[in-house]
């Protein structure tokens, strides 16, 4: 089984990871691109492309001109414990055993509009680069086709025949890994909370739930549609009548 996700803006770069295990990200050679463009642009331009503040500007205009590999302990920090919203929050990855780490490692991908796919333990340094960001990086206009095929053509490397590939990233991401080129077909959960009379998304409990099927999966050693089926936790349960095809609906 292999299980995709987003990233998150937000980022823990102060407390120490609980392990000094750690890889390499394998498309540093495409951040380094993306790094040159993004140390061309100033505070303004930031703001203005990524529609944030001022503040937010001028701490990422510093992070993108303080970027530079090699990445080690000393001035990187992996992925996964790097980030800190709500999927991670979710995902808890402090607390997993040492020994789920291999599993972790194996399993879990991490979309990243600066470095491409991410494995759980690959050093990374601060930045902010969402995937729908506008960015002109030579001859293309965009982050999605600046990747072009590229992801998937990894995960297809890496992806039997049969094996299950669960989708637990956001919309926004999800298409940079173009479906057409997947040799597997997605699985999808979807998560919904009966609110005003009726069961619907609500973003920030999803994304927690996104963290949380993470975590069931790997704990659980998970591999097969009806063990998925079989996640409850923090009150979701399977919803077989709202359920369809491939996208599996937990609600509670």
């Amino acid at each position: 089984m292999k299980i995709i996700i987003s990233p998150a803006k937000s980022l823990d770069f102060e407390s120490k990871a609980p392990t000094t295990l750690h890889t390499k990200p394998q498309f540093i050679e495409e951040s380094l691109k993306l790094n040159k463009k993004l140390k061309t642009l100033s505070r303004s331009k930031l703001s203005e492309l990524m529609k944030i503040s001022d503040d937010l500007a001028s701490l990422n205009y510093e992070r993108n001109q303080t970027w530079e590999p090699p990445f080690t302990l000393d001035n990187a920090k992996q992925a996964i414990y790097s980030f800190t919203g709500e999927v991670f929050r979710g995902i808890d990855a402090t607390t997993i055993s040492t020994d789920k780490l291999d599993e972790l490692q194996s399993r879990l991908r991490i979309i990243s509009g600066l470095y491409g796919l991410l494995k759980p333990l690959d050093l990374i340094q601060p930045y902010r680069l969402e995937m729908g960001t506008k960015l002109k990086v030579g001859k293309t206009e965009n982050l999605y086709k600046f990747w072009g095929d590229s992801l998937a053509n990894v995960l297809n490397e890496e992806l039997e025949d049969d094996e299950l590939f669960v989708n637990l990233a956001s919309t926004e991401y999800f298409k940079a890994i173009p479906k057409k080129v997947l040799k597997v077909p997605m699985i999808v959960p979807v998560f919904k909370d009966f609110k005003n009379g009726q069961y619907k998304t609500i973003m920030t409990f999803a994304k927690k739930a996104r963290g949380l099927m993470v975590r069931y999966l790997i704990e659980n050693n998970v591999d097969s549609i009806d063990g998925i089926k079989g996640f409850n936790v923090d009150g979701y349960q399977f919803a077989e009548e709202m359920s369809k095809d491939n996208e599996l609906v937990f609600t509670r």
